[in-house]
């Protein structure tokens, strides 16, 4: 927390997550919706998020790939990969 001022941290030690104080997401929510975004402006004009939230957690993101990276890509799994991790589990549309 004080190397990024604004990063907080919840859950237990096992699992715990960064996210941006103040903006109520993970950080790795918002380094998503950045990569879906054309630009840091186009995401701030069309979300609730400031500049400096959205920087703080690309430069977050930046220095922790190992832990921010895979937890994009896990919520940017389909349903068929969910289906073939978990086929215990039913998936309705």
């Amino acid at each position: 927390m004080r190397r990024f001022p604004g990063i907080g941290f919840r859950g237990d030690d096992a699992q715990r997550r960064a996210w941006v104080i103040g903006s109520g997401l993970d950080v790795w929510e918002i380094a998503q919706m950045f990569d879906e975004f054309d630009s840091v402006q186009a995401l701030v004009r069309d979300t609730q998020l400031s500049a400096r939230q959205v920087a703080l957690a690309r430069a977050y993101r930046e220095s922790y790939p190992e832990e921010i990276d895979p937890l994009v890509a896990d919520n940017r799994r389909s349903p068929a990969d969910w289906q073939e991790l978990y086929p215990f589990i039913s998936f309705s549309a």
